[in-house]
């Protein structure tokens, strides 16, 4: 049932996928770029659904409240508190290292920018999450001008200058997307 709303999703929407399963593992951050709209949490959805991956995904604790709670927990929505001594890349290692299979998504902070405005580098905890757990990161992928999206590739995290250059590099090279990354610190 959950593989036909799935599928239904992307008949309705115009929108096409492809998953390459061999990069998919039983532990891994994953990453999706480029986040234009609400669409592509939906479209996300959607293909964990059709493919049966079980996801997590960071959000602030206050959000945790009322009717929205049960519904937040059950697409595995993950309370961060952000005053916590305790910080979130710790919080993810625990969730881990715990857990027999385990997949985080994360949608980097800096993924768009405001209309006019030029795009921000983004945000690196993904990759401190990856290499803390020892995890690989998986590329996911929505192109709103294609109206095509998916999961394409992985790296395992070693040097972090390193690795954004090569997520740059394979997301241009796969989806034509052309994400900033800080600079280089080691330079």
């Amino acid at each position: 049932m959950k593989k036909m709303l799935g599928e239904l999703t992307f008949k309705l929407s115009g929108w096409s996928y492809e998953v390459d399963q061999s990069v998919l593992e039983k532990k891994q951050v994953i990453i999706g770029f480029e986040h234009t709209s609400m669409m592509d949490a939906v479209l996300s959805l959607a293909i964990f659904q059709i493919h049966d991956i079980k996801i997590h995904t960071l959000i602030k604790k206050e959000l945790f409240k009322g009717p929205l709670k049960p519904i937040l927990e059950k697409i595995g929505g993950i309370p961060v508190d952000r005053k916590s001594n305790k910080d979130i890349v710790s919080q993810m290692v625990d969730l881990f290292q715990s857990n027999e299979e385990f997949n985080l998504v994360i949608a980097p902070e800096a993924t768009r920018a405001e209309r006019g405005q030029a795009r921000k580098p983004i945000r690196t905890g993904f990759w401190h999450i990856a290499k803390a757990a020892g995890v690989p990161i998986v590329l996911m992928y929505a192109n709103s001008k294609t109206k095509q999206g998916g999961i394409f590739g992985k790296i395992y995290p070693t040097d972090l200058d390193q690795d954004l250059a090569e997520i740059k590099r394979l997301y241009k090279q796969h989806t034509g997307l052309d994400i900033v990354i800080p600079e280089a610190k080691n330079s």
